[in-house]
């Protein structure tokens, strides 16, 4: 079973908020917000949402993450 499995011995494994500086996001994932639901949040800022749909991508003011929608 891989690090990035859903789940690990019952265990739910949340994906680290703002381990990453871009992610590819698709319609499904909207509306956008940063952090992301299934992110950590111990180490995270407010969520914010992000008008990725309007240009295709976003940029988190916060983290300064790029978001690009996919699909």
């Amino acid at each position: 079973m891989s690090a990035t499995a859903a789940s690990v011995s019952g265990a739910v494994r949340l994906i680290p908020a703002n381990a990453e500086h871009r992610y590819n996001v698709t319609h499904a994932d909207l509306p956008l917000s940063c952090p992301m639901p299934g992110m950590s949040l111990w180490n995270s800022h407010p969520k914010v949402y992000l008008p990725v749909e309007a240009t295709g991508t976003a940029q988190c003011p916060y983290c300064s993450a790029v978001y690009t929608l996919t699909d």
